[in-house]
């Protein structure tokens, strides 16, 4: 979860937000529960309240973002599972979600493939390879070498985190050696990178943003498919020579599998307009978070392509969580 993250959408929480019209006509037409599977005040949660403070027009069906903070997001989803799937109950989901847990526990109690779609995307959140600036790695190809003669140390916030798994992705493509530093949050792994106890660690645009900008870091690459626009001099992975090494954070929305292609439409089309809306732009310009407007089909798609990445690449790690 992203601390820094926090803090900006905190500060921006605070000014009123104007409720454009949303163009799709009734979604949301009935009172309605937005399933948040992590605790208040975490991104999920502030994007969440963002995109809420949007939909719940004056007038309108209430919007309200509820909190169920569970492993997995298990809890959250049997709720949303549990409800009608007409758009009064939406699931905030995010990589792990959507694509890692399948892979990281051998006994959900339900099947995100088969049991959930997704209806829209909110945004990308892209990652970083960054080292101290006093460090004597400068640069990837530097990074490369070092990790090719001896095991280096990285720091990510969690175990099976978006973080660790763009890492794990890195060194398999670009054939170096590095050892992985679980930490628990962002603060702590960024305090011990520039304390000199990791090689390097894995960090979100919101969390590195401030640290490139004062020179607490230096980046070496990014692992968009393009450069990440809050840091447009840094090279992504494939301008570094890594081909086929792409990783984000993203977070979006998910309804029961049982919903209409209708409700599907008309919950992406409120969500895109939201996130298009002149107040969430501002305020995603504060975290360096990229809004993108996906389709339902191009949603459907983004987890076609993750599920063949990362899901191979989590069991050949033998990496579980219910273990």
């Amino acid at each position: 979860v992203f601390a820094m993250l926090r803090r900006t959408l905190l500060v921006a929480s605070l000014a009123p937000l104007a409720a454009p019209v949303i163009a799709q006509s009734a979604w949301p037409d009935r009172p309605t529960r937005w399933m948040v599977a992590y605790g208040a005040g975490g991104a999920s949660d502030l994007f969440a309240r963002m995109i809420q403070r949007v939909l719940a027009a004056p007038g309108g069906p209430p919007v309200v973002v509820e909190n169920r903070p569970s492993g997995g997001g298990i809890v959250a989803t049997e709720a949303v599972l549990a409800g009608p799937a007409d758009g009064s109950n939406v699931l905030h989901v995010d990589n792990g979600m959507m694509v890692y847990n399948p892979a990281l526990y051998a006994r959900l109690p339900f099947d995100p493939d088969r049991d959930l779609v997704m209806a829209a995307f909110i945004a990308r959140f892209p990652f970083f390879v960054l080292v101290r600036p006093e460090s004597p790695i400068q640069s990837f190809e530097a990074l490369r070498e070092a990790g090719a003669r001896q095991p280096l140390t990285y720091a990510t916030p969690a175990v099976a985190s978006p973080h660790h798994m763009a890492m794990e992705l890195l060194r398999l493509r670009a054939g170096f050696q590095v050892q992985h530093v679980p930490y628990r949050g962002m603060p702590a792994v960024l305090q011990d990178l520039i304390a000199g106890r990791v090689d390097c660690a894995i960090a979100d645009v919101t969390n590195a943003t401030p640290l490139l900008t004062t020179g607490r870091a230096r980046a070496l690459i990014t692992f968009g498919a393009r450069r990440a626009a809050a840091q447009p001099d840094v090279r992504t992975a494939t301008e570094a020579g890594v081909p086929d090494c792409v990783a984000d954070g993203w977070q979006g929305v998910a309804l029961p599998r049982a919903a209409s292609p209708e409700t599907l439409e008309r919950v992406n089309a409120a969500v895109r307009a939201a996130m298009s809306s002149p107040d969430v732009v501002r305020q995603l310009g504060t975290t360096g978070a990229e809004a993108e407007a996906l389709s339902v089909a191009a949603c459907a798609e983004l987890i076609r392509r993750e599920n063949a990445v990362w899901r191979p690449l989590i069991r050949d790690l033998g990496i579980r969580l219910d273990a």
